[in-house]
């Protein structure tokens, strides 16, 4: 059997890593994408994923642009000689009101959260279609894409753009063989979070810490999610177990917001 490869940006801390790590625990040999800046923290997710007995390959990637998110699919295909799994992790978050947020800061937002998922399933999309052997393309989208937060518009309108980009690349995809799906995580114990924490007690006037633990006590299952929460449901997204599942932007967080 054909071992799979699967392409995971925003790689090199959190989410990212868990994701790589956790899919190469299930025997796909996985090609990791970060900005330059993240390069020594990518390279320690590659040696995590070498230590399992998979092969690996770290790429520098800038997602808002078409040229890198095109090279990247390029250059993995061109490496391991095909892409059958992608993870369009990459995401930042900004916590700001309405009337404080810049032009400039929104557009950030929008660029790499979802002009980079854009980029990012097109690029895959149009590497399947050429293999002709169908695939996995896979987005993060957040709870925010079905219950904004205060503070984070941006963010969440972002999100709410995946969910819906998602649903259509799934219905124009399906005749190629090729799932489209999302996951939406909730409060996860990442670096994100933290700045998210701090921020949110700035301007709620909280002890740093307090913010997170005051939003983590709607969890139903009564903890902080962890990046191996996100990465266990992505690898059922990545495996056969879910070939019949499409469209879907399915929330993940531990029982916060329910559909």
């Amino acid at each position: 059997m054909t071992t799979r490869i699967a392409i995971v940006t925003g790689a090199a801390r959190g989410i990212g890593r868990g994701i790589a790590e956790r899919l190469a625990k299930d025997g796909l040999d996985v090609a990791v994408a970060d900005l330059p800046a993240m390069r020594e923290e990518l390279d320690q997710v590659v040696a995590a994923v070498e230590k399992q007995g998979r092969r690996a390959l770290a790429v520098d990637t800038d997602v808002t642009s078409k040229e890198q998110t095109d090279a990247l699919v390029r250059d993995v295909a061109g490496h391991f000689g095909q892409v059958d799994v992608f993870v369009a992790n990459a995401g930042i978050a900004r916590v700001t009101s309405l009337l404080d947020t810049g032009l400039e800061e929104f557009e950030q937002i929008m660029a790499v959260n979802l002009r980079g998922v854009f980029l990012s399933y097109q690029a895959a999309a149009r590497q399947m279609i050429a293999q002709g052997t169908g695939g996995k393309i896979i987005g993060a989208a957040s709870i925010v894409a079905y219950r904004p937060f205060a503070l984070l518009g941006p963010y969440s309108a972002s999100k709410w753009g995946v969910r819906g980009l998602t649903q259509a690349a799934a219905m124009e995809w399906a005749k190629y063989g090729i799932t489209v799906n999302a996951y939406c995580p909730g409060i996860v114990g990442t670096a994100m979070w933290d700045l998210i924490d701090e921020k949110l007690a700035e301007a709620e006037g909280l002890d740093k810490g307090r913010a997170i633990k005051k939003y983590a006590e709607a969890i139903a299952l009564g903890r902080v999610e962890e990046p191996a929460d996100v990465a266990a449901f992505v690898s059922y997204l990545a495996s056969p177990d879910s070939d019949y599942m499409t469209g879907q932007s399915v929330m993940i967080d531990g029982g916060i917001q329910f559909s």
